[in-house]
C-alpha cells in the first residue's frame, strides 16, 4: 500500500475507535447529571445509586477517550502536515476552545466531583457534574464545527493558496455544523440510553426469583434508558432529515452514492436495499425494493423534484476541479492522473443504511424494554437479557458507521468545496499526506493499532468488572453512609468518594 492508503488507514482505525467512547461519554454524563439532580432533589437512595454506579462506568469511559483522544490532533502534525498547513488558520480557534474546556473546565470539575463527595455541600457537587457534562457538550461543538468547515468551508478568505479565517462567527454557525451538531447529541443519547437498557435489563432479570432491595434501581434505569433512547432516535430522524437535505446541496455526489444513483432522475425513488454488486456502471440492474419519488421528496421536499445522478455530477466536478491530478512529486503515482470523483460506493450505500438500521434497532430495544417492564413487569425469559445486552452494540455500530459514511463519502477531497463559496478552498486528500515512507506510516499504523487494542482490552476488564459487580461494588457500607442512603437531608454534606 501507499503512503496515502496507509495514513487513511491509521487515522480511520484510530478515530473510529476513540469515536467508541466519544457519544457514551457525552448522553451518559448529563443523564447522570440528571439522576444526581433528582436525588438532591427528592432524596431518594435510588437516584443515588444510580448516580454512584453509572457514574463509575462514565469515568471508566471517559479516561479511556482522553487517552485515545489525544492521538487524534497529534496524527495532524504526523501524517498530515500538508493538511495541516492548509488548514492551520481556521482549526487553530475552535481546536483551541476545544482544548480550554476540555482540559480546563472538564478536568477540573471532574476532578471535583470524583473527590469533592464528602467536601462539598450537595448542591455544589451537583454543580460540579453539570459543568462536567455541559463542557462535554460543548467540547463536542467545537470539534464539530472544524469537521463541518472540512465538510463546508465557510468564514475565510483565500490569501496565497491557503484560507485565512476572517469570520469565526460564520465557521462557528457553519449551516452544516448546526444540522450535524443535534445529530451528533441525539446519537450520544442513543447509545447511552441502550446503554443503560442493555445493562440494567441484565440486572433486572438476573434477580428476577429474589427480593433484592437494589431491583429498583434497575428498573427505574431501564425505564429511564428506554424513554431517552426513543426521544433520541425520533431527534436523530429530524435532525438526520435537515443535514441530508443541505448534503443534496454542498456534496451532491456523496448523496449520489448513498443511493447508488448512477442516472439522473425526475422524479427520483429511494432505494431501500440493492442485490448486486453496487460498483456496477448500470445501477439501475441491481436495485431492487426502490420507494418512488421518496428520494426527490427527502432531497428538495418536491415528489416531482430532479436529483442528479453520478454520471452527470463527474463531469460537473470535472469541469469545475479538474480531470487529473496536479503532477506533483508529493502526490507519488496519483500525480499526473485522472481523479477519481466517485467515492467508495459499497462502503457508502450500505454505511447509509447500516446508520439508519442500527439506530432503528436500538431504539426498538428501547420499546421493547419498556414494554417489557411496564406495570411492575420482570421478563422471565433467559433471551431477554441476552437481547438487550447485544442490543448495547446496536447505536455504537449505528454512530460509526455514520462516521465513515460522513467521512469517505466526500472523497477525493480532505477538504470539501463549497458548491458556492471561494474558489480554491478545497483541498485533495491526496495532497494532505507527509513526505514519509510507506514504512515510517506503516510502523505507527501498528504500533496505534496495538496500543488501541490493548487499552480496549483493559476498558472491556474494567467496565465488566464494575458492571457484575453492581451497586454493592460502588456503595460504601458505613454506618454514615446507610445514613445518607436513607435519604437524610439534615447534613449538607455527602461521604463517599471514588
Amino acid at each position: 500500500m501507499e503512503v496515502l492508503e496507509l495514513a487513511r488507514w491509521q487515522f480511520g482505525i484510530t478515530t473510529v475507535y476513540h469515536f467508541i467512547m466519544v457519544p457514551l461519554t457525552i448522553g451518559l454524563s448529563v443523564l447522570v447529571a440528571c439522576m444526581q439532580t433528582a436525588w438532591v432533589r427528592t432524596g431518594k437512595p435510588v437516584y443515588l445509586k444510580m448516580t454512584k454506579f453509572w457514574g463509575k462506568l462514565l469515568l471508566i469511559n471517559f479516561a479511556m477517550g482522553v487517552v485515545t483522544g489525544i492521538v487524534q490532533e497529534f496524527q495532524f502534525g504526523m501524517n498530515w502536515n500538508a493538511y495541516s498547513r492548509f488548514v492551520g488558520d481556521v482549526f487553530g480557534a475552535p481546536l483551541a476552545m476545544e482544548g480550554l474546556v476540555a482540559f480546563f473546565v472538564e478536568s477540573t470539575f471532574l476532578g471535583l466531583w470524583i473527590f469533592g463527595w464528602d467536601r462539598l455541600s450537595k448542591r455544589a457537587h451537583l454543580a460540579c457534574i453539570w459543568a462536567f457534562s455541559l463542557a462535554t457538550v460543548a467540547s463536542a461543538y467545537f470539534i464539530l464545527a472544524a469537521n463541518s468547515w472540512m465538510q463546508h468551508p465557510v468564514g475565510v478568505e483565500f490569501v496565497d493558496g491557503t484560507p485565512r479565517m476572517n469570520s469565526i462567527g460564520e465557521v462557528l454557525g457553519n449551516s452544516t455544523q448546526l444540522a450535524a451538531f443535534p445529530h451528533a447529541i441525539f446519537g450520544a443519547f442513543l447509545v447511552s440510553g441502550v446503554f443503560l437498557v442493555g445493562i440494567a435489563s441484565w440486572w433486572l432479570w438476573r434477580t428476577r426469583a429474589q427480593r433484592d432491595e437494589h431491583r429498583q434501581v434497575w428498573r427505574a434505569s431501564v425505564r429511564l434508558g428506554g424513554w431517552v433512547g426513543i426521544v433520541a432516535f425520533i431527534g436523530l430522524a429530524i435532525s438526520g432529515d435537515a443535514l441530508a437535505k443541505l448534503m443534496f446541496e454542498q456534496q451532491p455526489m456523496k448523496m449520489a452514492a448513498a443511493e447508488a444513483l448512477c442516472q439522473t432522475e425526475e422524479p427520483a425513488g429511494f432505494s431501500i436495499l440493492a442485490v448486486g454488486d453496487v460498483r456496477d456502471p448500470d445501477c439501475d440492474s441491481v436495485k431492487t425494493f426502490t420507494v418512488p419519488a421518496l428520494l426527490s421528496m427527502l432531497a428538495y421536499n418536491d415528489l416531482s423534484a430532479e436529483v442528479t445522478g453520478i454520471e452527470d455530477l463527474v463531469t460537473e466536478y470535472q469541469d469545475r476541479y479538474g480531470t487529473h491530478y496536479p503532477d506533483e512529486p508529493g502526490l507519488g503515482e496519483l500525480a499526473g492522473q485522472p481523479i477519481d470523483y466517485v467515492p467508495n460506493l459499497p462502503v457508502i450505500y450500505w454505511g447509509f443504511r447500516a446508520m439508519i438500521g442500527f439506530g432503528a434497532i436500538g431504539a426498538a430495544i428501547g420499546a421493547l424494554a419498556l414494554w417489557w417492564t411496564r406495570n411492575g413487569r420482570i421478563p422471565e425469559t433467559r433471551w431477554y437479557p441476552r437481547l438487550a445486552l447485544a442490543g448495547i452494540a446496536a447505536p455504537f455500530l449505528g454512530n460509526s458507521a455514520g462516521w465513515i459514511f460522513t467521512e469517505m463519502g466526500r472523497q477525493p477531497f480532505v477538504v470539501a468545496p463549497n458548491p458556492t463559496g471561494i474558489d480554491g478552498v478545497w483541498m485533495f486528500t491526496a495532497q494532505a499526506v507527509s513526505d514519509l515512507s510507506r514504512g515510517e506510516v506503516l510502523t505507527s499504523l501498528i504500533a496505534l493499532t496495538t496500543l488501541y487494542a490493548v487499552l480496549g482490552v483493559v476498558e472491556f476488564y474494567l467496565l465488566r468488572k464494575y458492571v457484575r459487580g453492581g451497586i454493592e461494588g460502588v456503595m460504601p457500607a458505613s454506618t454514615e453512609t446507610t445514613k445518607e442512603d436513607a435519604g437524610d437531608q439534615d447534613g449538607d454534606r455527602l461521604t463517599f468518594a471514588y
